[in-house]
């Protein structure tokens, strides 16, 4: 398909035709209220934005097959609970939920403060939310950026902006973050996307790929079925979760990259990260009945919690005036 201006030129009354973005606001159950920005690039990918938890990603879809696990139901900001792991109570699943920035992991109490599962970015609405479709050279832009302040007084500071963009005729999603200490004071700084993939992408005979790496198993139970690391079985009941560290290389323009393949549906997604700032990704295994998910997460730390993280020396920083940028493009393309 010719995507091109000149091509178009003449032949539809509105762009909407082809490819838009549509603000809305949900009206019903634990989601009420939540602003939404849905896109659609007119190539079949198509995947909706969620402002007030943190500049997430929800639902996903490409030529009409979802890609996405997603959980019973996304609570809004207000339903957040931050003791111990009642995150999991308002968490949606979706493509992009962002864990950070002070914890990362299990629950633990730093400073004072109790910091539940994952912490709280993904709680906080944005601000400065801004959406914009426009014609840029030959290819025409779809764009959502917000901001997102993850702050105390007498605490942390931090500023992150996020700027969501594809194409018309694009098969991919980039994410491009910036994380700013506007404090006074070294701030820890943990970050992780949790991107969350499941039936029908994920079913038997589907399975991950990437050139040869370092894989650390988390624990006893995950090395027990690292041999089996890439391979995705149908569901199976009372299945325990696995998660294993990977280290990728990274190629001549500096992104690591892991895919995922269904051989049956002729679909591979895959995910390509800076990893000079997000040097490993975990990868949840979570094969149960119901809870069918692979996630695959770039990130700055261990999942493991902010204490564990300072035990192992991977405790990140962020000093005063510090900005530190992500990239993540998540592609997907059909197979022959």
């Amino acid at each position: 398909m010719d995507w091109s201006k000149k091509n178009i030129y003449g032949k539809v009354g509105s762009m909407r035709q082809l490819a838009s973005v549509r603000r809305a606001v949900l009206d019903d159950g634990k989601s009420r209220n939540m602003r939404i920005v849905d896109v659609n690039n007119g190539s079949g990918l198509s995947f909706t934005v969620y402002p007030d938890r943190g500049m997430d990603i929800g639902e996903c879809s490409f030529c009409g097959i979802p890609l996405v696990w997603l959980t019973p139901e996304t609570g809004g900001p207000e339903f957040y609970e931050s003791e111990k792991f009642n995150w999991l109570r308002s968490w949606g699943g979706g493509l992009l939920t962002g864990c950070g920035l002070l914890n990362v992991g299990g629950p633990g109490e730093y400073d004072g403060e109790n910091h539940g599962l994952h912490g709280r970015v993904s709680h906080l609405p944005g601000r400065d939310v801004n959406t914009d479709s426009r014609w840029e050279n030959d290819r025409f832009l779809l764009e959502v950026s917000g901001k997102v302040h993850h702050s105390k007084v007498f605490g942390e500071n931090l500023l992150l902006t996020r700027k969501i963009s594809t194409a018309l005729g694009d098969n991919s999603i980039t994410i491009e973050d910036s994380v700013e200490n506007l404090g006074y004071a070294p701030s820890p700084f943990m970050q992780l996307y949790h991107m969350n993939f499941s039936y029908p992408l994920v079913d038997e005979n589907s399975y991950l790929t990437a050139t040869e790496h370092q894989i650390v198993p988390k624990d006893d139970h995950s090395a027990s079925g690292i041999s089996q690391w890439d391979k995705i079985t149908s569901p199976v009941p009372g299945f325990a979760e696995q998660l294993f560290y990977h280290y990728l290389p990274a190629d001549e323009n500096g992104m690591a990259k892991i895919k995922l393949v269904n051989p049956d549906l002729k679909i591979a997604l895959q995910i390509a990260y800076r990893s000079a700032e997000l040097p490993l990704l975990a990868q949840w295994k979570q094969l149960g009945q119901g809870e069918y998910v692979i996630g695959l997460e770039p990130a700055n730390c261990l999942p493991e919690g902010r204490q564990a993280n300072i035990d192992k020396g991977m405790l990140k920083t962020i000093a005063p005036g510090e900005i530190v940028n992500h990239k993540i493009i998540i592609s997907v393309e059909k197979l022959s």
